[in-house]
């Protein structure tokens, strides 16, 4: 789905599966350590959102990438990471939406900081009760953790397979 007319993208997704991952949500500084955030099996997905998108895009988002069939479960088989259960870690990565122009890459495309935190948000949240009324028919543990939008941060990937997709919206 795109902007109206257009045909450009309005988000740009990349999904790892994951068997654990762990993601530095704030730098360490005199007062305080690094703190972190941490999930087991499931998938990453990092996102960028570009100039044109709006809450509307949000719901087909959450549905499209939950539903994937993208994890391995012991069998071989693939599931979505709502059937396997899976936990899903959320990595705001504006650098999906970079250019390259000559040797530099340029982020003309992307949405301001403002709309962007403002979206980065409500797809968390949209996520978080997605993945909420999944796990509520199960036994397994399953969490949404995210990442700090607008801050660099620091992931550590353990993966059975580099089995990454591009999605954009």
């Amino acid at each position: 789905m795109t902007e109206k007319g257009s045909g450009a993208p309005v988000a740009r997704t990349v999904l790892q599966q994951c068997l654990q991952a762990r993601l530095q949500v704030k730098p360490a500084d005199e007062h305080s350590e690094a703190e972190f955030v941490q999930v087991n099996r499931g998938i990453l997905i990092y996102v960028c959102f570009f100039k044109g998108a709006t809450d509307e895009i949000l719901p087909k988002m959450v549905s499209t990438l939950l539903n994937l069939r993208l994890c391995e479960t012991d069998s071989g088989k693939l599931v979505s990471v709502l059937e396997l259960p899976g936990s899903v870690l959320i990595v705001p990565q504006a650098t999906l939406g970079g250019k390259a122009k000559g040797r530099g890459m340029q982020y003309h495309n992307n949405i301001g900081k403002e709309d962007g935190l403002r979206l980065y948000g409500t797809f968390v949240s949209l996520c978080e009760k997605e993945l909420a009324a999944a796990a509520a028919s199960g036994e397994a543990e399953v969490t949404v953790k995210h990442g700090t939008y607008g801050n660099r941060q620091v992931l550590k990937l353990d993966t059975n397979g580099p089995y990454t997709h591009l999605m954009e919206f």
